[in-house]
């Protein structure tokens, strides 16, 4: 899943929240060197991939994008899924999306010392740019989508997999709902056991 996705799946715990956010920038053992939430979030992170990347209605999502974009299709997959979370957070929240970005981006502000250095360098630009919440429109998937293939030097030309997003848009949009509420409850039990595990 993509940040949106992982900061909604880590609970109301702020600490917990900015280790799953970070999840990708901290590689093997090395989340043992964070403070013990810290460490909590980014092994549920961990949990969520690998939910997430076995699961058969992602897999499903990304067979319609594999022809063209190879192992990039489960990026770009997630990045649709937050688009579909942002789209339908009344679903998900009592809180406006608005609002709860906005926590976030002050919790990241807070405690921005805690971050990985490839995480303190790009913060700044996406809380200027408010990437979160334009994660709810088609237009901003485009820009996330052209800023990663940039990224990749335009090899992996994700930023024309908004023709395959408009082009399934529906079924996609129902994979994401059925699929989702199955990530829901696993990432409760998981966060509720790995932090039974911290605290034993």
């Amino acid at each position: 899943m993509n940040f949106l996705a992982h900061i909604y799946l880590s609970g109301d715990n702020k600490i917990i929240t900015i280790g799953n956010f970070v999840g990708d920038g901290v590689r093997g053992n090395k989340y043992k060197s964070y403070p013990t939430e810290i460490q909590i979030g980014i092994k549920l992170h961990r949990h969520i991939d690998t939910f997430t990347d076995a699961h058969p209605i992602f897999r499903q999502c990304t067979k319609r994008l594999h022809k063209n974009y190879g192992h990039y299709s489960g990026v770009i997959v997630d990045i649709f899924f937050d688009h579909f979370l942002a789209k339908n957070w009344s679903n998900y929240s009592d809180e406006p999306l608005e609002s709860f970005i906005q926590k976030f981006y002050k919790t990241l502000e807070e405690n921005f010392e805690i971050l990985p250095n490839r995480f303190q360098k790009f913060t700044p630009t996406m809380i200027e740019g408010n990437w979160l919440l334009s994660y709810a429109s088609i237009d901003g998937i485009q820009k996330v989508l052209n800023g990663m293939n940039q990224r990749t030097k335009g090899k992996s030309k994700m930023n024309e997999a908004i023709i395959e997003l408009k082009e399934h848009y529906n079924s996609f949009e129902k994979d994401f709902t059925l699929f989702f509420d199955e990530l829901i409850s696993f990432s409760y039990i998981k966060r509720v056991e790995i932090e039974k595990e911290f605290n034993t």
